[in-house]
């Protein structure tokens, strides 16, 4: 039996302790604001708050790959547009 290492960093990683549900919400900005909170707070993560967020969001985009709606991937990249502004960083 083969096992997905990338469903396994979704739902036991502790690198960053996630709201519930955040990838879901339509607010790119609240959803920029609650990476980087989880972020900040975070004691576990190996890079930069501004890396480990990016991250996992990128991530949560990437593994999504072609199931993730068009509408989705819109806010999703809003939200990383987000994130940079509140980090920031200039793109």
């Amino acid at each position: 039996m083969v096992r997905k290492w990338s469903a396994r960093v979704t739902t036991q990683s502790r690198a960053l302790e996630l709201e519930n549900g955040v990838f879901t919400n339509d607010d790119p900005k609240k959803i920029a604001k609650s990476l980087k909170r989880s972020s900040d707070t975070s004691t576990k993560r190996k890079g930069t708050p501004y890396q480990s967020a990016m991250s996992m969001l990128n991530f949560y985009i990437n593994r999504a790959g072609k199931q993730l709606p068009e509408s989705r991937k819109k806010v999703l990249t809003r939200a990383k547009s987000e994130l940079r502004a509140l980090y920031h960083k200039e793109y």
